[in-house]
């Protein structure tokens, strides 16, 4: 019972949502459109194949993939038009400086973990604790 006026409150707000939608569907859909081709088509690739060259360098590929969405979420912000009225919600602020910064933090702790690696931080291969006798069950 709970489950079924859960569901027709999500369809209530979804239908809700699609009904503010409809009026300015032409301005919207270039984004909802562009984001997913942008992320599937550019940035997931180019993410893809640098971490395959990077190959067991898990940080690198971590660094790689923090990087993408970063540029993913600052790029609409730094490129859009400066004449149009900006949206009251979006606080003006210098969005290229900003993601510069945290790139350089994103990098800079990587570069930080991979000297700690390689100073032989982390042990390359888990611990195991020694067994106590007793097995521990699921619950099945």
């Amino acid at each position: 019972m709970i489950r079924r006026i859960l569901v027709l409150t999500g369809v209530a707000a979804a239908g809700y949502g699609a009904s503010l939608l409809l009026p300015q569907i032409w301005a919207v859909l270039p984004w909802l459109a562009g984001g997913p081709l942008v992320h599937d088509l550019l940035v997931a690739p180019l993410i893809g194949g640098v971490g395959a060259l990077a190959g067991r360098r898990r940080t690198v590929a971590a660094a790689l993939a923090v990087s993408g969405t970063l540029l993913l979420i600052a790029v609409p912000l730094i490129w859009r038009p400066r004449p149009a009225a900006p949206n009251p919600g979006l606080l003006d602020r210098d969005y290229a400086t900003g993601l510069a910064v945290m790139l350089g933090i994103v990098w800079a702790l990587a570069a930080l973990t991979a000297l700690w690696r390689a100073m032989g931080g982390w042990p390359t291969t888990p611990r195991r604790l020694p067994r106590s006798g007793r097995e521990v069950r699921r619950a099945s």
